[in-house]
């Protein structure tokens, strides 16, 4: 979340382009650490966590309330894993681990429009 306020604003294509990369990468090596540890959501693999809030940031404005809002609903989202997200994490193998979390954020990429259009006097 830092990292993406502090880099210069990234095209919305560009940033899609990286998490749809984030998440191939992040399927694969989770479905190894599943395989390597077997635990079914290893707690060393975070970049589910990365990919969860890159897709809440693409909906954010790239301003410090824009990213903290990103951060807080994707957090709330990925905890209390409200359904569609509790069912996407049944998902077999490193896809139901990136899958969760692509799914809170998500949720929480909507919520951010809803506020910020509600708040924006439109």
């Amino acid at each position: 979340m830092l990292l993406w306020y502090l880099l210069p604003p990234v095209s919305p294509w560009g940033l899609a382009a990286f998490l749809l990369l984030l998440g191939i990468i992040g399927t694969v090596a989770s479905g190894k650490a599943i395989r390597e540890t077997g635990l079914s959501d290893p707690s060393c693999v975070v970049i589910d966590e990365w990919l969860g809030q890159g897709i809440a940031l693409l909906a954010a404005p790239h301003t410090v309330l824009g990213c903290s809002l990103a951060f807080v609903f994707f957090r709330v989202f990925d905890i209390l894993k409200p359904p569609p997200v509790r069912w996407l994490e049944k998902a077999p193998g490193g896809f139901g681990v990136m899958l969760d979390d692509a799914g809170a954020g998500l949720l929480a990429a909507v919520l951010l429009q809803v506020v910020f259009f509600i708040f924006s006097g439109r």
